[in-house]
Parts: structure tokens; C-alpha cells; sequence
């Protein structure tokens, strides 16, 4: 009896482990990042749009002394990032301690460093074409091919040029 259960624990032990790891690879049970959500009166610091009308395009940048800048979508939330001056006049950069954005399958809300996008997709966002966050590449793949898309970039991919070809509906 002893061994029985022995062998029951260590087998309970190893598909537990098993499971584990299989969760922990999934985006779907990914950790989600903790920002605080958009109040009805808070505008994109870029195109001046409420951003809690656009629930599953919200991206937050959050600094060190706790107040937050929301987007209505990751588009607007790179412009701001590469062009703080013009966007937000005092702020650093460095001050900055979480910039999340809304992942497309689970709408939840992931470190945007981490998230895989889709540009020139069949999806639009509230401001036309978009960078489609995903939560991995695997859902990133499944997303390009489902949706038309035309190439994968990861954060720092993103440049001012991009972003004007996402503006143009470009996408060379």
C-alpha cells in the first residue's frame, strides 16, 4: 500500500510538472500585466480619442510616480514613444516602469516588450491599420496567415517610417 501510493504521488507529481510547463508556454495563461484602466474621460495623448470606447485596443504607458498615459491602440502608443517631446512634453523615457497593450485572442493586457504584432491585417483598429499585438509567436502566425497580414515585428522593430507606411496602408 505504501508504495502505491508512492508511485501515485510521483505520478500525480510528474503530470502536474507536465501541465505546468505546458500553462506556463501558453500566452492564454501568460501573466498578465497589472494597469490601471481608462476613465471615460481619458483622451489619447496622440489622436485626442477616448480611449475607453476602444476597450480591446488599450495600450498604458505608466511612470514612476504612478499616473499613466492610455492609446487606443498600439499605433498611438509607438508614436508616442518615439516622439515623447512632441507627445509629452517633461517626460523621460527612463521614468517609465510598464507599457502594456491589449493582446487580440485573450484580451488581455501583456508588456507590450514581450508582444509579438501583425501589420498590414485585414483588422483595423480605431485608428485604421494597426500593429495587432499577440501574446506569442505561435498566435502571431495563425493571426498573419487568418488575417491577411503581411510581416511579424517585435518591439523594438517599430520605427517612425513604419508607422507612417501603417498610416498609409503601406506595408513594404
Amino acid at each position: 500500500m505504501k508504495r502505491s501510493l508512492r508511485l501515485g504521488t510521483r505520478g500525480v507529481i510528474h503530470r502536474l510538472a507536465a501541465w505546468l510547463l505546458i500553462f506556463s508556454l501558453s500566452s492564454v495563461w501568460a501573466e498578465s500585466l497589472q494597469l490601471p484602466a481608462p476613465g471615460p474621460k481619458d483622451t489619447c495623448p496622440v489622436c485626442g480619442m477616448f480611449v475607453s470606447l476602444y476597450p480591446d485596443w488599450v495600450a498604458t504607458v505608466v511612470y514612476q510616480d504612478g499616473h499613466a498615459h492610455h492609446f487606443d491602440g498600439a499605433k498611438d502608443l509607438f508614436k508616442y514613444l518615439l516622439n515623447l517631446p512632441k507627445y509629452a512634453p517633461g517626460h523621460n523615457r527612463d521614468d517609465i516602469t510598464r507599457i502594456g497593450v491589449t493582446e487580440y485572442y485573450g484580451l488581455s493586457r501583456i508588456d507590450a516588450r514581450a508582444a509579438w504584432y501583425v501589420i498590414g491585417s485585414d483588422m483595423l483598429g480605431p485608428m485604421g491599420h494597426e500593429l495587432v499585438p499577440l501574446g506569442s509567436e505561435e498566435e502571431a502566425k495563425d493571426f498573419l496567415r487568418d488575417h491577411r497580414g503581411r510581416r511579424i515585428v517585435r518591439f523594438d522593430d517599430v520605427t517612425p517610417l513604419l508607422l507612417e507606411q501603417l498610416d498609409q496602408g503601406k506595408f513594404d
